[in-house]
């Protein structure tokens, strides 16, 4: 039953600001706008709606536009997108395509992300991170010249509701 309920949408913090549903924040010339939809199928086209609550298994198209409202061009300017828990990101969905992820928000690595361990033999094996563990996205976008705008977009799935635990402990 838990699996239906409808989760409502934790909304991504940028690094220039804290965001909300289709509201733009601004923090010195750079201003962000998030929106967050629905990616759905309509007459054999993708179709995109808000997305304020989903459900387990529907995808979410997050799209952040990066303003230059300033007069001087802004340079080294870095989008980060968390990924917020219960969404997973869908991999290639990024645009633009060049990502960086990370698992905690500190280190930043090219997708898809890779870590060391120690096989049954001994030796260091390397393995591909989960998605399910990625909780950070990440785009270099160089300058963003005067009164320029660029975007970057990328696509999560709802992952299902971990059962409750049971009250075990209570009589």
């Amino acid at each position: 039953m838990h699996g239906s309920m409808p989760r409502r949408l934790a909304l991504a913090l940028f690094a220039v600001g804290v965001l909300t549903h289709g509201v733009a924040l601004a923090e010195g010339d750079v201003s962000v706008a998030l929106n967050a939809y629905r990616v759905t199928m309509s007459q054999g086209k993708e179709a995109f709606m808000p997305a304020e609550q989903a459900r387990p298994g529907e995808v979410i198209e997050y799209r952040a536009t990066y303003k230059n409202t300033g007069k001087q061009a802004v340079k080294d300017l870095m989008a980060t997108l968390p990924v917020p828990q219960g969404l997973e990101y869908l991999p290639k969905s990024a645009q633009p395509a060049k990502l960086l992820a990370s698992v905690d928000g500190k280190n930043y690595e090219a997708v898809p992300l890779v870590r060391k361990v120690k096989g049954p033999d001994g030796k260091l094996v390397v393995l591909e991170v989960p998605l399910s563990e990625y909780r950070y996205l990440r785009w270099p976008m160089g300058t963003l010249a005067a009164s320029a705008e660029s975007q970057v977009r990328a696509r999560m799935r709802v992952t299902p509701l971990e059962p409750m635990a049971s009250n075990s402990t209570h009589k």
